[in-house]
């Protein structure tokens, strides 16, 4: 796929379809699948949504195969806020508007900003950079206070 350049390019309509249907099989639990469409480069990064320091993965993918996915009966939509490309490097801001089970809680919205940065590797896109908080609704200054006294 050719780089995604503005609202109206067909590319980044792909990109964006791509990462939406990404989400929404790591919903639904479908491992193999979501690998199929996320390349993930080596030294990937992660900022996961139940917070804490960064972590690196050298193989994102082995580690995946290798994990049972605690989520199922679940789909995702994506909320494109905006793309910036430049170079070999996109970033795509969205909302992954979502719902699914997790582990033994039942369905619930599980909704998240997120932010992916992709570099462009020959002709793949790699996901170097995933950045995901649950923080989809706005809070008061107090809330936020509160939730930074944890």
């Amino acid at each position: 796929m050719d780089q995604p350049t503005d609202e109206n390019d067909e590319n980044l309509n792909e990109f964006v379809a791509r990462a939406e249907e990404a989400a929404d099989v790591w919903m639904r639990g479908e491992l193999d699948r979501y690998l199929d469409l996320v390349h993930h480069a080596r030294g990937f990064t992660l900022l996961a949504p139940f917070g804490g320091p960064a972590s690196r993965h050298e193989d994102r993918a082995g580690e995946l195969r290798a994990w049972e996915s605690s989520f199922a009966g679940g789909e995702a939509t994506l909320e494109h806020v905006t793309t910036h490309a430049w170079g070999d490097t996109v970033v795509l801001i969205a909302i992954e508007r979502q719902h699914g089970r997790m582990g033994d809680v039942p369905d619930q919205d599980l909704s998240l900003r997120v932010t992916h940065v992709y570099r462009r590797t020959g002709t793949d896109w790699q996901l170097v950079h995933r950045h995901a908080d649950p923080l989809v609704s706005t809070m008061s200054p107090d809330e936020l206070t509160e939730l930074l006294r944890r």
